[in-house]
């Protein structure tokens, strides 16, 4: 073997192995991504919620989770990720869109 195929290999070999430090450097970025989607702040959105699947916490060890009895009450609420609550649908809503905070609902 002469000097330029062993130079050529070695060229060759590093190359590879910094290629697959980025592949690793970029996979690790998209997951501190996703975990910082995870931590978003969660905030109550009312009359987006179905019949029983609203979230609600009224203290430590309490729960009324699940007793909405209309799809979309305008009291009930579910966690969404921040800013998207006013975006989601709510037919029973004056806007036509999650609230943040409790309204009376309007009957189309």
């Amino acid at each position: 073997m002469n000097l330029t195929t062993a130079t050529t290999g070695f060229t060759l070999a590093l190359g590879a192995a910094l290629g697959m430090t980025s592949l690793s450097a970029a996979a690790a970025m998209d997951d501190k991504d996703k975990g910082m989607e995870m931590e978003k702040e969660m905030v109550k959105c009312y009359g987006v919620a179905l019949k029983g699947q609203n979230d609600c916490k009224a203290g430590p060890g309490t729960t009324c989770a699940g007793t909405s009895t209309r799809d979309h009450q305008g009291n009930a609420w579910s966690l969404v990720p921040e800013g998207t609550c006013t975006q989601m649908e709510s037919p029973t809503s004056a806007t036509g869109h999650g609230q943040l905070e409790a309204f009376e609902e309007v009957m189309s």
